[in-house]
């Protein structure tokens, strides 16, 4: 975890605002199970609270509830950042999901009223923090993450594929079909459109290949290259980046155990030679006798 991270880079010297016992018991309150899973539920009742906001059955019903349900959720979310930076102090704000639940947080204080009433709508974002608070949902925005430099290479080929295929539908189909491939931009979202094979076929297709019964050997590749070939690519770096965080994951628990193996060998070689010391002052006392 990285809030864990951010723990081991805090010293146990005395601070001016607390004791070292005062800062483990933060950092031992804050890095509990019990304190995470707590958090969880609050996160989802929010959830389910702001959802049943937009339904008028669901205010007539029990709106004044559902308000101080949000506001209490709201207060437990603030007095949880606030526990944290106490127990972090500078080194919360290095983390880069500190800073994010941060943000969320923060957003959820700005008044809802006037110019900023469309503020109101963003506090679903509270619900986003399960991404921070859940590991497994980490590890995948994780993987996400460390996909992006590849996930560009592939989408500059796609942008180019898109363009050469927009300037040809439009010099070839665009007299006949303006409202589909009149311009360059009107072509590039049709052939999105039939990238996503969203009514591709009898959409767009079929009504052109009446016209231009060849079309299909420009549609067909193109189709072949975007949605099953590119598309693809994305999966398998998604794949790629998520075996490589889980091959991570497993060296370091490898190493944590080998450490811990060594740390016993260790410790039971000093047990054996503070026994076989109490042994010979054994055996020195009882000359001595």
């Amino acid at each position: 975890m990285e809030a864990a991270a951010n723990a081991k880079r805090i010293p146990s010297t005395a601070t001016e605002r607390g004791s070292p016992g005062y800062r483990r018991t933060l950092l031992s309150l804050v890095e509990s199970r019990g304190f995470n899973a707590f958090i969880i539920a609050v996160i989802v009742v929010n959830a389910v609270t702001l959802g049943l906001e937009t339904s008028q059955r669901a205010l007539a019903a029990a709106g004044p509830l559902l308000y101080a349900l949000d506001r209490a959720a709201m207060i437990i979310f603030t007095i949880e950042i606030a526990l944290r930076i106490a127990a972090h102090r500078t080194s919360f704000f290095r983390g880069g999901w500190n800073l994010f639940d941060f943000f969320i947080v923060a957003i959820s204080w700005i008044p809802a009223a006037g110019a900023f009433s469309v503020l109101r709508a963003m506090r679903i974002l509270r619900v986003l923090r399960l991404l921070s608070v859940v590991p497994q949902m980490r590890k995948i925005i994780g993987a996400l993450l460390s996909a992006l430099p590849g996930m560009g290479s592939i989408i500059a080929v796609l942008l180019l594929v898109f363009y050469v295929s927009a300037v040809m539908a439009t010099q070839i189909f665009g007299n006949q079909f303006p409202q589909w491939f009149g311009s360059v931009g009107a072509s590039m979202f049709s052939l999105f459109q039939i990238m996503t094979l969203e009514s591709w076929s009898m959409g767009i297709v079929r009504p052109v290949m009446e016209v231009y019964p060849h079309a299909w050997a420009f549609f067909v590749p193109f189709l072949v290259i975007t949605s099953f070939t590119v598309l693809n690519l994305f999966i398998a770096l998604m794949v790629n980046s998520m075996q490589t965080i889980h091959a991570e994951d497993r060296q370091f628990a490898m190493q944590t155990e080998e450490m811990a193996h060594e740390d016993r060998l260790r410790l039971m070689e000093s047990i054996e030679a503070m026994r076989t010391d109490l042994l010979a002052l054994q055996q020195q006392l009882d000359r001595r006798q």
